[in-house]
């Protein structure tokens, strides 16, 4: 047996889980030649099972319901492999696929340690093949796995990434095919064809646009708007590869962005459309915006919005001053992952995603099942990089060797959008022999019809956040940017002070409010902006990218040109009221966060030197390509202080010797040992929306998830520093929920959320 009985309390026989699992695997990894390959390591994923001790075990748990330690199952299947693969040396690590199934890719070098004992001593292993051979005998065969064609042996990073992908496939089949088992019914969506989507898109698209000007009559924006679609219409035809997309902000990046994408996978036949973006909130107005032109009016929804921050697998934590934890669950022991959360986890089968940049990453670099799993989704699709200047230069070099791989070998077009689009050909991996190409020709011209705002610079001993917020509250409708959530708060607080009266008009966005009450805050300045409304809001640097707002006056905190170009973005956008009357004022509070903490110390500097008073505005073009390629050269190879190169050069020396846990720790872009994401059920929520997420954390804490529960808890999720949510444990302010996700039931301020300590 394979698992113990289901639902209906059939027992999953072990021949019908190892052929299940490898005709899936190769039915997701064929479109890049690894088909074959796949399903030999999805067949014998768990010959290890075929052991008396671990049958045993499984009976004893299945009959009595007490948990029972059963031997690991992964040497069997993985010595089968490393025998078969011997006259081809370079599939070799591909046995660490078979090895890591349930743990997680390691080190090829401790794969190849284990492979080597196991070769000169088989004993350990040779029962639970014989047995698993008399009722599979094909695992015996001895036939060698097929290589894709584009396999280069001596290409250690390509080597490294057919590991990745393969990894995935078993393991996405692996998950699902247990989740049949376990539930039956249907576990895999039906495909969509792109042909359909974008001829929805495309009709939708048009009935908006004709909406919006019956109620609001056309103006010169949206006529300029519509010839960059279609030229990015036109632009779409082109060949599968890298694609820029350069438009300044209000020129329509995410419609424009969405419609070449869907005509680019309908006229190239490919399977996906993917949106990675940098923060939460974007992803949040995105998705809206995407499901208003994709998903059908009956049946299984088209966008797949995914941004959990929650690690399902990670061990619970504990109160550091108590042995047990108070919420603990009886019978439950700790650090131990949840089985049906682990088959719950998003995996990424639909026609259009809509993701982080963080979640996209963390799955082109994981090296955990959770994380990888949903990998080989990314073969034969779009992925649309959006405000892609937000990627860390510290991870660069293997970001975009990564990407590289992925486009090179698994069917991948690549769109860079972004109003300040990096000089990313100026780092090593996209140097030679990867072409770019517009979708615009010609974006200049497009900057300088809409420079909407006038840009001014406030600095000196004077100029703190107390004098900025005052002198905001002058201002009938201001927007006040800031760099950190204590500094969003210190400024809203201000604003309370001044004003005792509760004043509605005073708003504050971070990410220490949950994403519903985000989206809420941001939906409620945009009808009082439109309304004529006083409005004062302040908000961290997630306001920047995709939340379209349109302020008369800005301020924003020193940062670095391509944010404070994005934050003028929430500046007359629509173009209302003259350039010279729309100021956007750059400041730099001496009580303020200090720039070089949150953002590149190398950016900030090569930003000193080129804007700024009397210097460059922050949408220069010619200044902004001087300033990309000055940062990138402080900081790459020899140039660098660090002699490995700060921009990522050492993780990719590591994926050369394929050292799986050491990539994944290093290519986290948001450190979870330092932000962390906490439930919040919030009083002022609606009856049922508050009964609706109860149910997904009672769901989450009995064991008994699905997709939807943590989509459905996606809105109700804040993030905190890590060392907040330890304190929050001890003083009985969070509650552990499952894996490293807690729940808030602390105070949360109704226009703050949690509060940052003094």
């Amino acid at each position: 047996m394979a698992h113990s009985p289901g639902h209906q309390g059939a027992w999953h026989w072990y021949e019908d889980h190892a052929r299940g699992t490898g005709d899936l695997a190769r039915r997701f990894a064929e479109s890049w030649g690894g088909g074959e390959l796949a399903y030999r390591l999805g067949r014998d994923h768990d010959a290890g099972k075929g052991a008396c001790a671990w049958q045993e075990g499984l009976i004893k748990e299945a009959t009595t319901g007490c948990k029972v330690r059963r031997p690991p199952h992964n040497d069997a299947g993985a010595l089968l492999f490393a025998r078969a693969t011997e006259p081809f040396p370079a599939l070799l690590p591909c046995a660490g696929v078979i090895q890591g199934h349930h743990t997680g890719l390691s080190a090829w070098s401790e794969v190849r340690l284990r492979l080597k004992a196991l070769m000169a001593d088989s004993s350990e292993v040779d029962e639970a093949i014989h047995r698993v051979a008399a009722v599979m005998p094909e695992i015996l065969d001895g036939a060698h796995p097929a290589a894709p064609d584009w396999l280069d042996p001596r290409d250690k990073v390509s080597v490294e990434m057919l590991v990745r992908m393969t990894y995935s496939a078993v393991v996405d089949a692996d998950r699902l095919d247990t989740a049949a088992h376990f539930r039956p019914g249907t576990h895999i969506r039906p495909h969509v064809g792109m042909p359909e989507l974008w001829a929805r898109y495309e009709a939708r698209r048009q009935e908006a646009l004709a909406e919006r000007q019956r109620s609001k009559g056309a103006s010169w924006l949206d006529k300029l708007r519509e010839n960059v679609y279609q030229e990015a219409l036109e632009a779409a035809a082109g060949k599968p590869g890298v694609y820029r997309l350069h438009l300044p902000t209000g020129a329509g990046k995410t419609f424009t962005g969405g419609g070449f994408a869907l005509r680019h996978a309908s006229l190239h036949g490919l399977r996906r459309v993917i949106v990675a973006v940098p923060f939460i909130s974007i992803t949040e107005q995105n998705a809206a915006e995407y499901r208003s032109l994709l998903d059908p009016e009956q049946g299984p929804p088209v966008v797949l919005e995914h941004h959990s921050a929650v690690n399902v697998e990670a061990p619970q934590r504990a109160p550091q001053s108590a042995v047990t934890s108070t919420n603990a669950r009886k019978g439950q022991k700790g650090g131990q992952p949840n089985r049906w959360a682990k088959l719950a986890t998003e995996n990424w089968d639909a026609p259009f995603i809509v993701t982080t940049t963080v979640r996209l990453i963390e799955t082109i670099f994981g090296n955990t099942p959770w994380a990888t799993r949903r990998l080989h989704r990314l073969a034969n699709s779009v992925i649309v990089l959006d405000e892609v200047q937000a990627l860390p230069d510290r991870l660069l070099t293997p970001i975009l060797s990564g990407l590289r791989e992925l486009m090179e070998h698994y069917g991948v077009t690549l769109v860079l959008s972004s109003a300040t689009q990096p000089e990313l050909a100026a780092l090593n991996p996209w140097r030679s022999g990867l072409p770019q190409r517009d979708v615009v020709a010609d974006p200049t011209p497009l900057f300088k019809q809409l420079r909407r705002v006038r840009y001014e610079w406030r600095t000196g001993p004077e100029v703190t956040l107390t004098s900025i917020a005052a002198e905001a509250v002058k201002h009938d409708q201001a927007l006040v940017v800031v760099n950190g959530t204590k500094d969003a708060s210190q400024v809203h607080r201000n604003w309370q002070s001044t004003n005792r009266d509760e004043n509605p008009g005073a708003l504050h966005l971070s990410t220490r409010m949950t994403g519903g009450h985000r989206r809420e805050t941001i939906q409620n300045t945009k009808q009082r902006l439109e309304k004529g409304l006083d409005t004062l809001l302040v908000s961290t640097s997630l306001i920047e990218a995709g939340v379209n707002l349109d302020f008369p006056r800005g301020y924003r905190a020193r940062s670095t040109p391509e944010s404070e170009q994005q934050a003028a973005g929430r500046v007359n956008r629509e173009g209302k009221r003259p350039a010279q009357d729309s100021v956007m004022t750059i400041f730099d509070p001496r009580d303020g966060l200090n720039p070089e903490l949150v953002y590149n110390t190398c950016a900030i500097a090569a930003a000193s030197r080129r804007f700024g008073d009397r210097l460059a505005a922050p949408d220069n073009l010619n200044a902004l390509r001087s300033y990309y390629q000055h940062r990138y050269r402080l900081q790459a190879g020899q140039h660098s202080k660090d002699p490995n190169g700060a921009t990522g050069e050492a993780i990719e020396a590591l994926r050369a010797k394929l050292h799986y846990p050491e990539v994944a720790h290093r290519m986290r872009i948001i450190d979870n040992e330092h932000s962390v994401a906490v439930v919040v059920i919030r009083p002022q929520l609606e009856i049922e929306t508050r009964h609706a997420a109860q149910k997904a954390v009672a769901q989450l804490r009995h064991g008994l998830p699905t997709p939807t529960t943590y989509r459905t808890l996606q809105e109700h999720m804040a993030s905190i520093p890590e060392r907040e949510l330890q304190l929050a444990i001890n003083t009985g302010h969070a509650i552990e929920v499952t894996g490293d996700l807690h729940e808030w039931v602390g105070p949360y301020h109704p226009q703050r959320g949690i509060e940052p300590p003094a």
